[in-house]
């Protein structure tokens, strides 16, 4: 691992992107987009409904089941202005399912479009639900960075947030697209597993998979798992600093099962997309955290930016794992203490899945030692953006062949764009 590797320079990490290799709409099938496979010391062309044979049996690929919510809200002041809001994050309340469940009233941090024209009062939007006209108002309450803390209100308690978002909400499609969202945009700008609310942008390696695919991964003997991270719109966030050390890294929330770590403890395991690395990742650092007595008494635990690099943990990634389970358990015996303090009787049934949620500003770039991922299905990512420095940390100094591979083989690039398989020999050792 680099002792500094703040150090790195984002000019290293970038590449000539043509406009005209953007691609701004999907294929019409999903899983007939291009697969570049790299295995650590060649290249080959494949189509991505090969996926199933060149996995190996046994192998556990990781999906992240986070579902893309209609984010976008557009409002018109009487004197005709456009105001856009993008709702990044839930603020009050903050857990994103009682938000989104919400018929009350609630708050979010979101970025102002047209920020000019809205010096303040409140903004007003119509929408319908089963066909009934209603009103959506926005409220600007303060700042919070280049984002405002904005409320929202409405004329029906029985509507919830959720479905005004399904109503008036436009899909936050990525804005290198360079064009607005259509219909096409509500089906295919979402995984075909999606199920968790949440994200304000895609997952978008995980847009090529089909039921098809699926079923012939387990045909081959291929196991899954899923995790969910809401991915956010930080994802976009270019990298402006010169040195990377100066970059601050978006803070995303995943939810992790017991399931789903005891699932990790076997098998080789493979993830679909940068959110789920993040995630894989950030489960190691927490149970390391766990096993070095690292761990605060936040009520969200959190992985910070540079925890790997200040800490050279030496644990296996299956103790680290067992770390999280013993955690879990200890969360959860504090739970029924205080449950039972206050005579809560209403507990969900036993067999409902126990999620735990937890903080990442996790960054990953080269030098990073990868503890849990040993291969990657991902997408082309833009220059100079903190998912190639990913990437690369997957790839070495391959990651220039691969891309320039790519470039010269005619690929698809970014959201709506082909695939890649990386699977090196020894992930993180070039």
């Amino acid at each position: 691992m680099k002792k500094d590797p703040g150090n790195i320079s984002i000019e290293d990490f970038t590449y000539e992107l043509p406009d005209d290799r953007i691609a701004r709409y999907p294929l019409k099938e999903r899983d007939s987009s291009r697969l570049l496979v790299w295995n650590g010391s060649g290249i080959t062309d494949r189509i991505f409904r090969d996926l199933p044979d060149l996995i190996a049996p046994g192998s556990l690929l990781v999906f992240n089941n986070t579902r893309v919510i209609r984010a976008r809200l557009l409002f018109k002041k009487e004197s005709g202005a456009a105001i856009e809001i993008f709702c990044l994050e839930p603020y009050e309340p903050r857990e994103i399912s009682q938000n989104l469940s919400s018929s009350s009233g609630v708050e979010w941090l979101c970025l102002v479009g047209n920020l000019k024209r809205w010096k303040n009062g409140r903004l007003t939007a119509a929408f319908k639900v089963a066909g009934i006209c209603h009103n959506l108002y926005a409220e600007r309450i303060s700042a919070s960075g280049d984002a405002f803390r904005i409320r929202f209100g409405w004329d029906d308690l029985r509507i919830t947030f959720g479905e005004i978002l399904d109503s008036l909400g436009h899909v936050p499609i990525p804005p290198y697209l360079g064009r607005e969202d259509d219909e096409s945009d509500r089906n295919r700008y979402q995984t075909t597993y999606a199920r968790i609310d949440g994200s304000v942008a895609a997952p978008t390696a995980g847009l090529h998979f089909t039921p098809s695919v699926m079923r012939e991964l387990v045909n081959a003997g291929i196991r899954k798992a899923e995790v969910t991270l809401h991915v956010s719109a930080g994802t976009f966030r270019p990298v402006k600093s010169v040195k990377i050390a100066d970059h601050r890294m978006h803070t995303e929330h995943f939810y992790i099962s017991a399931e789903t770590i005891q699932n990790l403890r076997h098998g080789k395991i493979v993830a679909v997309g940068t959110t789920t690395v993040r995630t894989l990742e950030s489960i190691y650092w927490l149970g390391a955290a766990v096993a070095a007595g690292r761990m605060t008494d936040e009520e969200i635990p959190s992985v910070s930016q540079w925890e790997p690099y200040e800490h050279d943990s030496q644990i296996s990634a299956e103790s680290a794992l067992d770390h999280v389970l013993e955690w879990m358990r200890h969360k959860a015996e504090a739970e029924a203490e205080v449950e039972a303090k206050n005579k809560v009787e209403d507990k969900a049934e036993a067999e409902v899945e126990v999620k735990y949620e937890v903080k990442t500003d996790i960054i990953i770039v080269p030098g990073y030692k990868f503890r849990i991922v040993k291969g990657l299905v991902t997408n082309f990512h833009q220059p100079g953006s903190t998912l190639l420095l990913l990437v690369a940390a997957l790839t070495g100094d391959s990651w220039k062949d691969i891309y320039s591979h790519a470039l010269a083989s005619g690929y698809r690039f970014l959201s709506y764009g082909d695939s890649m398989l990386l699977q090196p020999e020894t992930p993180g050792s070039k």
